[in-house]
């Protein structure tokens, strides 16, 4: 595999052709079209432009699928709604999986869930027969079903209140050694190198690069082989200079005081799994470009890392929990939807989850979609959350719909949420009828929200000792609040080298943000006051198109 070659002649025309309307869709702009500088100067710069990031290639690039094919009714399963069909469920997933993969399908009907449902194997993809015709009805919780999950930064609080699902895409043996931490109380870490991040061994170091590269220079190439996942592992320095460098370097991060928070520090280093495309002597071609500049000061490497879950899904059916009041903010018991964790190229398609504590999750999960998906039901705490050092994840044709109930009491609200050092994912045509753009700190940088629709009711959350908001080149293109609340959707005064894009009129109330870094953030402001009137429509299918 290489790397797309660009032209500027090609690149400024795709861009006058996205303009002129091949991504536009219907006419619904209030204003003309209008093609903003940012986007012409992107089309000079894809990979480096300062504030607006690669982003083209995020996603799952599905493979072809096993013959395989089991039914669940095989193996006991019943659609009638009573019947606890999770153990002839798992039993059907657990056989494709030592056939080493296929689909698991699910008839219509109502099948009663007293379990977690775990897709554990590579190449497995459990298949309903469309969100509005299988439905799994749960009845328990995380917390009856594998334990009290206390936080491993202290406090009273509930890990379930973001982690885990009822629907659970994780390799076998990381699932396992997950759920043996928390029954022996003994918080894990959640990510690609164990619960005491310490499960990886060096496969080389890396010499300096720039962000953006494509191929790198290793010191020895011997134990790298193409199609092989490796982790890209960079450790900050005494001076913090990594976590400058993802806020975009300047006075404003070099002024930041970083020592006090401890929560940051915990999560670095930053771990980026990256499939190796080619091998030549001592140079590494990437199937990513780098994200980030590689610097001897941290220590770049590739490593190896816990077994991945790849080429797995979950489509066309329903989860619904049974309903019961939402609990106290970080407090859920963890009636939670669809979590993919250590998870590279994978998906869900097609699938809705109802009155969840929290909807969709991304746990250190990278190269993943999420598509045609919805949040439904009794109101929920993180619709959608994308945590832990998760990257390159693309969630295109969502929906969170208003709550069926009024929200209790001490609850609260959060909306799509990115944290934890995640990067260059991306939240395209969306439909939020309540929520917001949710940062939970933890320097989350590089991604994009495009093409959505929100009521803008939610607040953002995160402890003050995880660090910024934002770090650099986040992007909001063509972002429609219908409620006209500013908060965590225009980035000029909030986030570092970032871009709002195409914005209607909005007004600080509620809960208002302030700045992390002080003076110039060197963020772009551009077409602002406008509706649907930015071309391209939607930043990432025009990165795609390039």
């Amino acid at each position: 595999m290489s790397h797309p070659r660009f032209t500027r002649r090609a690149l400024l025309g795709t861009a006058t052709a996205v303009a002129l309307g091949a991504a536009a869709g219907p006419a619904r702009a209030a204003t003309a079209a209008q093609v903003p500088s940012l986007w012409r100067e992107f089309t000079r710069t894809p990979y480096t432009h300062p504030q607006i990031p690669y982003i083209g290639g995020a996603g799952a690039r599905r493979h072809p699928r096993r013959p395989l094919v089991l039914d669940v009714r095989r193996y006991g399963a019943v659609a009638d709604g009573v019947t606890d069909s999770a153990p002839a469920i798992n039993r059907a997933i657990a056989a494709a999986g030592r056939a080493g993969g296929g689909t698991v399908l699910i008839p219509p009907g109502t099948f009663r869930i007293d379990d977690v449902i775990r897709v554990g194997h590579s190449g497995v993809v459990l298949r309903g027969a469309g969100s509005g015709r299988t439905t799994l009805y749960a009845t328990r919780n995380l917390t009856e079903l594998i334990g009290v999950y206390g936080s491993r930064y202290g406090g009273d609080k509930s890990s379930w209140s973001w982690a885990g699902g009822l629907i659970w895409l994780a390799p076998s043996a990381r699932w396992d050694s997950l759920v043996a931490a928390i029954r022996a109380k003994a918080w894990p870490f959640e990510g690609w190198t164990g619960n005491r991040r310490d499960e990886w061994r060096q496969l080389t170091t890396v010499e300096p690069a720039r962000q953006g590269a494509w191929t790198v220079t290793v010191a020895d190439a011997s134990r790298l082989r193409p199609g092989e996942l490796v982790l890209l592992r960079l450790s900050d320095d005494p001076g913090h200079t990594l976590l400058e460098h993802m806020s975009g370097g300047g006075p404003g991060p070099e002024a930041y005081s970083w020592d006090d928070k401890t929560k940051l520090l915990s999560y670095v280093p930053y771990e980026w799994p990256v499939r190796v495309a080619r091998v030549h002597g001592r140079t590494v071609t990437l199937e990513r470009p780098l994200p980030l500049d590689l610097r001897p000061e941290w220590n770049p490497q590739l490593t190896t890392h816990v077994e991945e879950l790849t080429g797995s899904g979950v489509e066309g059916l329903t989860l619904e929990a049974v309903q019961t009041p939402q609990q106290p903010h970080l407090l859920d018991l963890g009636y939670n939807g669809v979590v993919l964790q250590c998870a590279y190229d994978c998906w869900a398609d097609d699938v809705t989850v109802r009155n969840v504590d929290n909807g969709f999750g991304l746990v250190a999960a990278s190269a993943c979609t999420l598509s045609r998906t919805t949040v439904a039901g009794r109101g929920s705490h993180h619709p959608y959350f994308c945590r832990e050092g998760s990257h390159d994840n693309l969630v295109e044709d969502f929906t969170i719909e208003q709550r069926t109930v009024p929200a209790p009491a001490g609850t609260q609200l959060h909306g799509i949420n990115v944290e934890g050092l995640s990067s260059y994912n991306v939240w395209s045509r969306g439909d939020m009828r309540m929520g917001t753009f949710d940062s939970h700190r933890g320097l989350p940088f590089a991604n994009v929200r495009t093409d959505i629709t929100v009521y803008n009711d939610g607040r953002h959350g995160g402890d003050a000792n995880a660090g910024p908001l934002f770090g650099a080149r986040f992007t909001h293109w063509n972002i429609r609040v219908t409620n006209g609340r500013a908060g965590l959707m225009k980035l000029d005064q909030l986030a570092p080298y970032s871009a709002t894009v195409g914005l209607n009129t909005v007004t600080e109330f509620d809960q208002i943000d302030v700045p992390d870094f002080t003076g110039d953030l060197h963020t772009r402001l551009e077409l602002y006051g406008t509706t649907d009137a930015v071309r391209p429509r939607n930043l990432y299918e025009a990165q795609r198109r390039l």
